[in-house]
């Protein structure tokens, strides 16, 4: 089996895939659920219930708010409680809309059957029809970006697509919520991936998945067989396949120049695998996104899991699930280990960007002294865009912002393989990541004069 990769830099984290092997429970649902109004990039949306209201799963609790923004539906039945303030992943205070849990009532006209809708069934189908209902049902990436499905679809009349890159790769270590996702709804993630097709009027489909995942590749191999339309492209295993870019550039050997360049000026739309699947639920069963599938993990977690939760479900509810936290102190992520934001209560709610829940104790987390740089040149051999992470930080640490620019920082993706790689241990991706927001701030307030 031939194996493809990205040619720029990459590491090899241990996979921990704790939980590949356990399938998806669905979570219980919450006592209250809680919805920050900003899960997506772009403007949050706006309120369109308030306190006292009823509503039921699938309700339209708010609207977008913008162009770049998308609408949040309930996950669960009851009472609107208040309309707040909260804290999110990132540690920010953000308005949000607290549900008191009463019941689980479903809106009308939500298909719930687990009977497969296939294309051929539906010939009505337009491209401006599929768009307008991912649109509606306030579907963004759920690998982590969360950026508006339906905008992808539309791209500027500079660029033209040409396929449509399923993002399966999951390279981040612990998480198996995608690698479940296809092993359970194979022929869903299939069907949604030709409704993107066609939205986006590509003839061309590519699968990507780590070799790590040998099931899944020889699943939607033999759904595929006869379908000349879409290729499933084993990859081999090198973190961070899963960014956009190295993921064209393995599946189709195109690389993405710098921003503002995105995979569409060369051809490609991106999707993650669960975008695919939630695609799917909104054209076929006309199911707004309200809940997804979360693995919550750890070395020391007693009854680690895949669960499909409602969002809006409090992190201590599915730690609990598992067994509550181990003994000691212990830092959680929401994310992975790589790109994963530790955050600072168990009460921050899941979102539709929240792949994992992954708890690592003092031992795992716990840094180790800084030392003098050694000039080894790790960092520059590692990065996948091609970049020199230790000048970088070194520019940000002294806060010389116009030659940070100059350098590129804004092409810095967040992955952590300086970080990860350093034999001295020093904080490169926190120092790169304090410069990029100031140096993106400047930039976009250049824009807005």
């Amino acid at each position: 089996m031939k194996l493809f990769t990205f040619r720029i830099g990459g590491v090899h984290p241990q996979e921990h895939k704790l939980t590949a092997d356990i399938p998806t429970k669905e979570a219980a649902l919450p006592k209250a659920a809680v919805f920050p109004l900003g899960q997506h990039i772009g403007a949050p949306a706006r309120p369109v219930v308030k306190r006292g209201d009823k509503v039921k799963v699938g309700t339209l609790i708010a609207e977008a708010n913008g162009f770049v923004s998308a609408p949040i539906y309930s996950s669960v039945s009851g009472t609107v409680a208040k309309i707040d303030t909260s804290i999110d992943a990132t540690g920010y205070r953000q308005p949000v809309i607290i549900i008191n849990v009463e019941g689980d009532e479903w809106e009308e006209g939500i298909d719930r059957s687990s009977e497969l809708e296939s294309m051929e069934a539906h010939p009505e189908l337009t491209a401006e029809e599929i768009i307008e209902r991912i649109k509606i049902a306030g579907i963004t990436g759920m690998g982590g970006a969360s950026f508006p499905t339906f905008i992808k679809l539309c791209p500027p009349p500079t660029a033209k697509a040409e396929c449509i890159i399923v993002n399966a790769v999951e390279c981040e270590p612990y998480i198996t919520a995608d690698y479940r996702l296809m092993m359970e709804h194979a022929a869903e993630v299939l069907v949604g991936l030709k409704l993107l097709m066609k939205a986006a009027k590509v003839e061309k489909g590519y699968i990507g998945i780590e070799e790590n995942k040998p099931k899944a590749i020889q699943l939607l191999t033999e759904l595929t067989v006869e379908d000349s339309q879409i290729t499933i492209v084993p990859l081999a295993m090198k973190y961070p396949q899963g960014g956009e870019k190295q993921l064209v550039d393995a599946v189709i050997g195109r690389q993405v120049p710098a921003p503002p360049a995105i995979p569409v000026n060369v051809g490609a739309i991106v999707q993650n695998v669960g975008t695919v699947f939630a695609v799917y639920q909104a054209v076929m069963k006309h199911k707004p996104l309200f809940e997804r599938y979360t693995t919550v993990t750890g070395e020391h977690i007693k009854q680690p899991g895949n669960f499909l939760v409602r969002m809006g479900t409090p992190f201590k509810d599915l730690i609990a699930a598992c067994g509550g936290l181990p003994d000691g102190d212990n830092k959680v992520l929401a994310g992975g280990p790589m790109m994963g934001k530790s955050v600072i209560s168990l009460e921050v709610p899941v979102t539709k960007g929240t792949n994992s829940i992954t708890v690592l104790t003092d031992a795992d987390a716990h840094r180790k002294p800084i030392e003098p740089c050694i000039r080894c040149g790790k960092c520059v051999e590692v990065c996948p865009m091609g970049l020199e992470p230790y000048l970088l930080a070194t520019l940000s640490a002294f806060k010389h912002y116009e030659r940070l620019e100059h350098e590129d920082v804004v092409s810095c993706i967040s992955c952590g393989s300086c970080q990860f790689t350093c034999p001295s241990h020093r904080p490169i991706l926190d120092n790169i990541l304090q410069g990029k927001g100031v140096v993106m701030g400047r930039i976009k307030a250049r824009n807005q004069k």
